[in-house]
């Protein structure tokens, strides 16, 4: 049975997000919304729940239909209301009055400390907010679901939980979400839509198989546009070939052949589709310099320990070697951030007990991007920060993604995609060859994540990491610490760790 069906949709802003969109969603649909940042994710979630104008095309659902659109943002007036009251408030009066139940049932099941619940909202995490708005959605009962990154700034246990409410108490509630969390991705959905701006697919897969096909039907596409260009061309050759034979014969035949071969090469040229390629958000690229020293960085037996000298574990002897790409897993909370702050003050010679060979040259990016702080533009970043000039420097940052309309104001605008490429770009213009970065794929779309791994991978990138993303864990991990009992330890893989986190 269809519940919404979107036809022709098109939304045209400044240029066109999308056009001639086809969708339906049905019972038992659990859809993934797949496309780079800024391509119109958000708005057609908005448009589909009503919240948002589209420029063509139309929208149907089913008469009566409830749909709950879980937003990105938290409504400014909630910040100032505890968690409970700020689910509260999404039901009507006379709700209100009789069955006021619905939200602890909601919370309860969405695992939410009890301690946490009259908490103002403005005071918890994003990932408490993203989850109270979760909440704030399930208790008006929607009979589809709309989530726009319901995995943002959730660490990997909260998105284990997300998950498995998603497949047992909601799983009959269908359901669109726009995520760039592969594996979540695979995990709960059943059919993958991806969003482009003339010809979107959809396919009855998650998001993995579906890319596959993906790219199999882009590689497809890109051949036969080379084959109707070839025929095209040949085409003309042909009639520049009888166009001389006929003025030398005077033959109007020959000359009207040559009209018809021109035509047919119009035509041609005309209807050929030039493969997909994504309106980049930006590539990432990353550089080694060089190093001959095996063993970059030493960690001797010592003490991790919060400000007020408790113990959190203890590390050592460990090291990382020149291609090492090592991991640290632990639980959030754990000090996984606070053994990066660690060696990140070795490396800038303020740490005893982590040796770090001389000819280190590190590359550091942590959550809050701090790197980009004390720069007034993005101009200002790459030019503060590496030799080159003006117009080098705007080639660079167009390539990063950041466009030339921006490139001169306030960093604090762009985009938490354009942050994070302004932030690699940075990077990549130090040359390091040792890099730290803690959750590098925060804000990056699935696009940005597979460019980012593609660096690493390529130029055998060494690095010490911290990420919730287990796609990107599993693709660039060399080698695996795990914080477990109060020591940090290598192990072989970090599926063990996954598992018990996510269940």
């Amino acid at each position: 049975m269809t519940l919404i069906n979107l036809r022709n949709l098109g939304v045209t802003l400044s240029a066109p997000l999308f056009s001639n969109l086809n969708l339906t969603i049905g019972k038992g649909d659990r859809i993934g919304l797949v496309a780079a940042n800024g391509r119109g994710k958000s708005t057609l979630l908005r448009a589909i729940s009503g919240e948002a104008d589209t420029t063509h095309g139309e929208i149907t659902t089913a008469r009566g239909l409830r749909v709950g659109r879980v937003s990105q943002d938290v409504p400014e007036a909630l910040l100032a209301v505890s968690m409970y009251d700020a689910v509260l408030s999404a039901l009507d009066n006379d709700q209100v009055e009789h069955e006021s139940w619905r939200v602890d049932v909601a919370l309860d099941h969405l695992q939410v400390p009890p301690e946490l619940r009259q908490r103002l909202l403005g005071a918890l995490s994003g990932g408490w907010q993203r989850i109270a708005l979760l909440a704030r959605v399930w208790v008006t009962e929607p009979d589809v679901l709309l989530m726009d990154e319901p995995t943002n700034h959730l660490d990997l246990n909260r998105i284990g939980i997300l998950q498995h409410w998603l497949n047992t108490v909601a799983r009959g509630t269908p359901f669109l979400v726009a995520s760039h969390d592969r594996s979540f991705l695979d995990a709960v959905t059943n059919r993958t839509f991806f969003l482009r701006a003339e010809q979107s697919h959809s396919f009855t897969s998650a998001y993995s198989e579906a890319r596959n096909a993906l790219d199999e039907m882009d590689v497809a596409a890109a051949r036969q546009f080379e084959n109707e260009i070839a025929k095209a061309n040949q085409l003309r050759r042909q009639a520049a070939k009888l166009k001389n034979i006929g003025f030398n014969s005077g033959s109007d035949l020959l000359l009207n052949k040559t009209r018809q071969l021109k035509v047919r090469a119009e035509k041609i040229e005309e209807s050929a589709r030039p493969a997909f390629t994504e309106r980049s958000a930006g590539k990432i690229r990353l550089a080694n310099s060089g190093t001959h020293a095996r063993a970059l960085v030493t960690i001797e037996e010592s003490e991790i320990t919060i400000p007020d000298g408790q113990s959190l574990f203890r590390v050592g002897p460990l090291w990382i070697n020149r291609g090492d790409r090592v991991v640290v897993l632990g639980s959030n909370g754990s000090g996984k951030t606070l053994f990066l702050t660690r060696v990140i003050s070795a490396l800038r010679g303020g740490q005893s007990g982590i040796r770090v060979a001389p000819s280190v040259v590190p590359g550091v990016s942590d959550q809050t991007l701090s790197q980009l702080d004390g720069f007034s533009s993005p101009m200002d970043a790459v030019t503060g920060s590496s030799e080159v000039g003006d117009r080098s420097a705007r080639a660079l940052l167009a390539g990063a993604g950041v466009d030339i309309n921006v490139q001169d104001r306030a960093i604090s605008i762009l985009s938490g995609g354009q942050r994070s490429r302004l932030a690699m770009l940075l990077l990549r213009l130090a040359k390091p060859n040792f890099y730290v970065l803690d959750e590098p794929t925060n804000h990056l779309d699935i696009e940005g994540q597979e460019a980012l791994e593609y660096e690493m991978l390529e130029h055998d990138a060494t690095a010490l990491l911290v990420s919730h993303d287990r796609t990107f864990v599993r693709t660039v991990g060399t080698r695996f610490w795990q914080i477990e009992e109060q020591r940090l330890v290598e192990v072989d893989s970090p599926e063990g760790f996954f598992l018990k986190e996510l269940d």
